[in-house]
């Protein structure tokens, strides 16, 4: 049978944080657009990412809380107890009402079509979608990225979970054992923990979050112990088996405690990869680097013209803030007479634990290897009057400036909203403004953010 062909002016494939905005910006630009989705739109953030997590951390903290009521008069008679049915329920019913808004966004949107099906190539600017053939002149690709499964000896006698897997638990796990030690598995790790389930964390590298500063990772391994959650660093040989009466056996070569933990359920949490295996890029003449990350210049375009990049697959970013920005990207340079670039980026994350880790530009260590001359200032969070108020004074904001442009070049902070605070710092940043325009503004009291201005009085030599 003979592949019916379907011809539009624009195709995007993949339906998470960057592709449907754009798809509808081409629509709405006249251009009649087409994106494809195999599986449910949303991509990771909506569907076992941002969404989903972070609406389960917001019912284990709400646990903490409660269990902390006393310390602060109030009085709970009755013990603290966790519906982890409902707490699944709830996850879900957020996770359905965000779909269910993009899915009509999209829908309502004239001059777009939903596709539905896994879209391969099959020429530069031809992709098959089951017995539909879709053509178009410009292609923007969006498939984002999924779990790396690492290569462990018996991963596959063990019924493991990832990122995906574990958004469909709905019991808690009597002790969960995690494999990584980075930002997603830190934050189920915590969850998990205030939920009641004893939680491990197994993490190769001699500390747990490497690309952080030494005392940023020294922090959060310190307010994750205090957790009672159990840490094992410097693991090699890792080794999984069935143990007994269904348990999970993990085989541990640390310089400290026992060769081998068991537990109830295993997240491996060991990063990502970009679903590009199964796209036929060879069949379009895309090029992707060693490790399946399609190769993007400064303004997202692929090595073959009229074909775009955007979000996870692409390798310059791994969340979804820097998807959203790719969409911006493409969108000004296509429709807007720009002339953005991905370079122009400053870096800027968060770790979701409590309290949460804000980060922006560059940490401590790398400006120190950079030679430049630097100014660096750090305050506890026990001074932040505010922090001292709510009980939360764990962890602390830190900063380093250039010495003789008193461009900002990074910071660090570690404390109660600091995953908020530090946008203070960013727009700054982006507005490459020095560091003495936080001097001017009236901030108000009583707030985390009022004392920005006092930790860079701080400023010494780094």
């Amino acid at each position: 049978m003979t592949n019916m062909t379907e011809r539009f002016d624009a195709l995007v494939i993949g339906a998470g944080q960057a592709g449907p905005a754009l798809a509808v910006r081409c629509a709405k630009q006249g251009l009649r657009t087409a994106i494809v989705e195999r599986h449910r739109v949303g991509g990771t953030c909506i569907n076992n990412g941002c969404v989903p997590t972070k609406t389960l951390i917001a019912s284990a903290r709400a646990a903490q809380v409660a269990r902390q009521a006393g310390a602060f008069g109030v009085r709970i008679d009755a013990p603290i107890g966790i519906d982890m049915a409902r707490v699944k329920a709830r996850k879900d019913e957020i996770v359905d009402e965000s779909r269910r808004s993009l899915r009509e966004w999209l829908d309502g949107t004239r001059n777009l079509t939903i596709v539905e099906g896994h879209a391969v190539f099959t020429g530069a600017h031809r992709v098959r979608v089951g017995a539909i053939e879709l053509e178009a002149p410009r292609i923007f690709i969006n498939v984002g990225g999924r779990a790396s499964i690492p290569d462990m000896p018996g991963l596959a006698d063990v019924a493991y979970l990832n990122n995906a897997r574990i958004m469909h638990v709905d019991q808690v796990p009597e002790h969960l054992l995690i494999v990584g030690g980075s930002y997603i598995g830190l934050e189920f790790a915590q969850m998990y923990r205030r939920f009641g389930s004893r939680v491990t964390v197994v993490e190769t590298a001699p500390r747990l979050i490497g690309r952080e500063d030494t005392d940023v990772s020294e922090a959060v391994e310190s307010i994750l112990r205090a957790e009672d959650i159990e840490i094992r660093l410097g693991a090699t040989c890792l080794a999984l088996e069935r143990g007994d009466d269904g348990q999970v056996a993990m085989a541990v070569a640390c310089s400290e405690g026992p060769p081998r933990l068991e537990g109830s359920h295993v997240l491996l949490a060991t990063g990502r990869v970009p679903n590009t295996h199964d796209l036929g890029l060879q069949a379009a003449g895309v090029a992707t680097d060693t490790r399946g990350y399609i190769v993007v210049d400064e303004g997202l375009s692929t090595n073959v013209e009229g074909i775009w990049a955007l979000g996870d697959c692409n390798g310059r970013g791994a969340f979804t803030h820097t998807s959203w920005n790719d969409y911006e990207i493409v969108a000004a340079n296509l429709f807007d007479g720009a002339a953005r670039k991905v370079g122009e980026r400053i870096p800027a994350y968060a770790l979701f634990i409590d309290p949460p880790l804000g980060r922006v530009g560059m940490t401590h260590a790398q400006v120190q290897a950079s030679g430049r001359p630097a100014l660096a200032a750090k305050m506890p969070m026990s001074r932040v009057g505010r922090a001292r108020e709510m009980g939360e004074t764990l962890g602390f904001m830190k900063i380093v400036v250039a010495a003789d442009t008193h461009e900002i070049l990074g910071a660090a902070i570690l404390g109660v909203h600091g995953d908020e605070v530090i946008h203070t710092v960013l727009e700054v940043m982006t507005a490459r403004q020095p560091y003495t325009a936080f001097a001017r503004g009236v901030r108000i009291h009583p707030t985390v953010s009022e004392l920005l201005p006092t930790l860079l009085e701080a400023l010494a030599p780094l």
